[in-house]
């Protein structure tokens, strides 16, 4: 099983990030997107959110 694991801000998530996973969907059989916080941004939303 080919696992993929992309991580990220996605704050917030655009186009970019949901063609990124797309794409990738196609070349692993699992990916884990895994939500990150960056205390250098001013966050749109919270992590919560």
């Amino acid at each position: 099983m080919k696992i993929a694991i992309y991580p990220g801000t996605f704050d917030p998530i655009t186009n970019g990030h949901i063609d990124i996973i797309e794409r990738a969907s196609l070349l692993f059989d699992k990916i884990i997107v895994t939500i990150a916080r960056n205390t250098a941004k001013t966050p749109f939303f919270s992590v919560e959110e």
